[in-house]
C-alpha cells in the first residue's frame, strides 16, 4: 500500500496535519514528549477508558483546538509492523482526543473523511449514527498476536460520551491495516500528533 509523506513536522517525528481531499496542513515543530503539552497525552482521567488503556499521566492544557478540516496522509517503510494495544479518549478544553497506543515502530497512516463506515474485509456498514466519519487507517500494523489473540480487545464500537466525538470503532484488522473510526456529532477541524516513549498517536477534533 504506497502512499505519498504529505507532511511530516512535529516531534520527533511528529505530524500536525488535517483536511479534505488531498489537501494538507504543515505542521510546525514542537519540543519532545515530555517537555511540554503539544506532545503528550491528556492528564485528566479519560472519560470513558477502552478496555486496553491506562490513564494517561500529561498535560494537554494550553494547546489550542485544531483549525483545518484537511485530511493527512503519511507513508512510513518499517521493517516490523506495530501492534495496536488499545485506545483512549478524553475531553479537553475546545477539543476531543482519541490516543491510539502502540507497541514498536511508528506506522503509517491516513486520516480521511468518508460517508459512513464500514468493517475492511467485509465491507458491511457499522451501525452507528454520526453527523460525520473520520477514518483512521494505520499501516503496517495489526491488532492480535501471531497465535491470533487480539491485543485490543472489547467493542467493537465504545461509547464516548465527549464534546463532539460519540463513538470510538475499531473498524478493521486485515491483511496489515488497522482501521479505526470515529464517530462524529459534527464535521470538526482536527490534527493528528506523532508521540513517542512509548509510539502512538493522538487525534485531536474540535467541539
Amino acid at each position: 500500500m504506497n502512499r505519498t509523506l504529505v507532511s511530516l513536522a512535529l516531534i520527533s517525528p511528529l505530524l500536525l496535519a488535517a483536511g479534505c481531499g488531498s489537501a494538507t496542513q504543515t505542521a510546525t515543530p514542537s519540543p519532545a514528549d515530555s517537555a511540554g503539552p503539544a506532545t503528550t497525552a491528556p492528564a485528566d482521567p479519560v472519560t470513558t477508558p477502552l478496555p486496553t488503556s491506562s490513564t494517561p499521566s500529561t498535560v494537554a492544557a494550553g494547546l489550542l483546538p485544531p483549525t483545518s478540516t484537511k485530511e493527512i496522509e503519511v507513508d512510513r517503510a518499517i521493517e516490523t509492523q506495530p501492534t495496536v494495544t488499545g485506545a483512549r479518549f478524553g475531553r479537553h478544553k475546545g477539543f476531543d482526543r482519541v490516543v491510539i497506543d502502540l507497541k514498536g515502530d511508528l506506522p503509517g497512516y491516513t486520516a480521511r473523511w468518508v460517508p459512513k463506515l464500514v468493517q475492511d474485509g467485509s465491507g458491511d456498514a457499522v451501525d452507528v449514527k454520526g453527523g460525520a466519519y473520520l477514518q483512521l487507517t494505520i499501516t503496517p500494523a495489526v491488532a492480535h498476536t501471531e497465535a491470533g489473540k487480539p491485543t485490543w480487545t472489547g467493542g467493537p464500537i465504545f461509547q464516548t460520551k465527549l464534546g463532539n466525538v460519540r463513538n470510538v470503532v475499531r473498524t478493521g484488522d486485515f491483511e496489515g491495516v488497522v482501521s479505526v473510526g470515529v464517530v462524529l456529532g459534527r464535521k470538526a477541524p482536527f490534527r493528528v500528533l506523532e508521540q513517542k516513549n512509548p509510539y502512538r498517536l493522538v487525534v485531536d477534533i474540535a467541539h
